[in-house]
């Protein structure tokens, strides 16, 4: 059994031990960005093949109390470097700390890169060159005030990079981000979803895959493939295990539309792509002016929110009419809207039902809910 860090968009924790928990750990201890736990090296494998709300699975590989940078790179230099990848491979090193007496993370950052160089010098003369953009082995250290830990990636690229979406728009939504707000809803296969405000679609590419059963990793490559210890045999029978459970694609009832024609030229693209195009009805239209699809159903949407003092007098001015559109188009429907905006439900003249802290990225966001009551059961 090895020990792992499950990163998470800061919000989602809950949601992320129960995918751990669907790929068999117990007893994972949540913090907030993610949740420590032990498994195996098959469980490590399926939780990067099928966790929708994962950002990446660091395996630990050393920790040690450091009081200044030297003890950091001897304990990078003393760490088996090349017992779990060849030098050969290209590296990269990142490091994140909280509570660290010590002055530069870019020194830190460097002093442990040297030491894994050293390390494999020492060790049969030829060193890793470094790749900043595409790294064949990701190496992460962690700094609280006093302590040391450093981590293998075993994700490589970041999860939610599903290798689906080619084209994109203007600030889009992270797909993990995605995949939390929808499971957040509540919302099922089989129910009529819609997002009114696609851009390039990654709600509908996260639900259209939900629906049809398929694995967000099936269409990747992972860092655990580029180590020593891969196993090849056990990464193939639960790869070939989720490629059987896949349904064909067909309608979904997930609806998508943009006022810009652009967005849903991406969108388009970008299923068309995944091979999920007939799971998504799309059409180009104003949120506005939109009918509901269906008697009641779910609506996921992530509006803008402005940066710009002009951008937020016109948002000001937006808001209430979207508030309107809500209630005369989808009255019977349970709508959830992420947005950094506070003044967002205010504006709008709605009540939200409830309201969920999540984070897009860096950006601080709340998931307002809204349930339109549909005319008849208006008090």
């Amino acid at each position: 059994m090895e020990n792992f860090f499950a990163s998470c968009p800061r919000g989602l924790e809950p949601l992320l031990v129960e995918d751990l928990a669907a790929a068999g750990v117990t007893g994972c201890k949540p913090i907030p960005g993610g949740a420590h736990f032990t498994a195996g090296w098959a469980t490590c494998y399926a939780i990067n093949l099928h966790s929708r709300i994962a950002t990446r699975i660091l395996w630990r590989v050393a920790h040690a109390a450091y009081a200044k940078e030297d003890d950091i790179y001897r304990l990078a230099l003393a760490t088996a470097w090349p017992t779990w990848f060849g030098a050969e491979r290209t590296i990269r090193v990142d490091v994140t700390a909280i509570k660290s007496p010590l002055k530069s993370l870019e020194f830190i950052t460097l002093r442990i890169k040297d030491a894994v160089c050293d390390c494999f010098r020492g060790e049969g003369g030829k060193r890793p060159s470094v790749d900043t953009r595409e790294p064949d082995v990701r190496i992460h250290g962690f700094l609280t005030a006093d302590e040391c830990t450093l981590y293998l990636d075993t994700s490589g690229a970041p999860l939610y990079q599903r290798g689906l979406r080619q084209k994109t728009v203007e600030a889009p939504l992270k797909e993990n981000v995605a995949a939390g707000i929808l499971r957040l809803s509540g919302w099922q296969p089989g129910t009529p979803l819609i997002d009114p405000m696609c851009g390039s679609g990654t709600f509908l590419l996260e639900a259209a895959q939900i629906a049809l059963g398929i694995a967000p990793g099936a269409g990747r490559d992972f860092g655990f493939q580029r180590l020593r210890n891969f196993d090849l045999a056990t990464w193939k029978d639960l790869l070939d295990t989720a490629m059987d459970a896949e349904k064909p694609a067909e309608n979904a009832q997930i609806f998508g539309s943009d006022s810009s024609p652009v967005a849903v030229r991406a969108a388009l693209a970008n299923l068309d792509r995944a091979g999920l195009l007939p799971a998504v009805t799309l059409s180009s239209g104003d949120i506005l002016d939109l009918r509901a699809p269906a008697p009641g159903g779910v609506m996921v949407a992530n509006p803008p929110y402005g940066e710009r003092l002009s951008e937020q007098d016109e948002l000001a001015a937006f808001y209430p009419q979207l508030g309107s559109a809500l209630k005369r188009n989808f009255a019977g429907w349970n709508c959830y809207l992420l947005s950094a905006d506070t003044r967002l439900p205010k504006l709008m003249r709605l009540t939200p039902s409830k309201k969920t802290p999540l984070f897009n990225g860096a950006l601080e966001c709340r998931l307002y809910e809204f349930k339109m009551v549909a005319g008849s059961n208006r008090k």
